[in-house]
């Protein structure tokens, strides 16, 4: 009897290059899992598909694009016969002020935050649906809610991802699917800038007073995909180290 905990599950991971996407895949496969690995970066895609071995396959996916998430899934089908997991993880930012941003950024963030989620779950879903169910992990972002100065498509790609998670959780669980949201906080990915820019900033008035870790971020992906989240549906899961408990860096004056 095996303790793995996504033993014979199919599951894909869009954003799988590098980042969260990457430690996703990687204890996906440690746990059992066959994994297809997505992303446009397709050298850096193809390293850690390397990385992994046999238990994963890489396809260059722009998430965007309904007609290549059709393609992606008759592969994933026609490959293994079925899907079980799915993690909407890609994603994208822009930082300027609202007043300063052109509709073209702003519209870049929505097309692959907000839309490929909703694509991923519309198409991905369906195969789900016809494997007996399964879960679909969509990341969102504690700016997903909550405002985040200086980033509103963002947050507005976030906030979208929330809800829509919910209105899924709702129709899809008589297909059997389970429909969560992951909300990590500040996480030590390049999508922060470089190492040595992240290095160089002072998370001390964190809670935890670190950013997390992607593979932190990877356990509560695995956590929502497995069984042992067999009743979590439309749950919007933290992974923040605190931040969102309560007003950061205040306190009450003296009485």
């Amino acid at each position: 009897m095996t303790n793995l905990r996504l033993a014979d599950r199919i599951a894909l991971i869009t954003g799988a290059a590098r980042g969260q996407g990457a430690a996703e895949a990687r204890l996906f496969a440690s746990e059992g899992a066959r994994v297809v690995l997505t992303d446009v970066l397709e050298q850096e895609l193809n390293e850690v598909v390397a990385s992994i071995g046999d238990a994963a396959i890489p396809f260059v996916l722009d998430v965007g694009d309904e007609s290549a998430w059709q393609r992606c899934v008759e592969e994933v089908e026609t490959r293994f016969g079925g899907l079980h997991v799915l993690v909407n993880n890609a994603g994208i930012t822009r930082s300027a002020p609202l007043l300063e941003t052109s509709l073209d950024d702003y519209m870049d963030v929505i097309r692959v935050n907000q839309i490929g989620c909703f694509l991923g779950m519309k198409v991905a879903g369906g195969l789900i649906a016809k494997s007996g169910g399964g879960s679909i992990v969509n990341v969102s972002s504690t700016g997903g809610l909550e405002g985040v100065p200086r980033m509103v498509a963002y947050a507005a790609s976030k906030h979208a991802i929330t809800g829509m998670t919910r209105t899924a959780a709702i129709e899809l669980a008589a297909h059997g699917i389970r429909v969560n949201s992951l909300h990590p906080g500040g996480v030590d990915t390049a999508m922060l800038g470089s190492p040595e820019e992240r290095r160089s900033v002072d998370y001390s008035w964190l809670p935890a007073g670190r950013l997390a870790e992607p593979d932190e971020i990877a356990r509560a992906a695995l956590f929502l995909a497995s069984d042992e989240a067999s009743y979590c549906n439309g749950t919007a899961l933290l992974v923040d180290g605190g931040v969102m408990a309560g007003p950061l860096g205040w306190t009450p004056p003296e009485s």
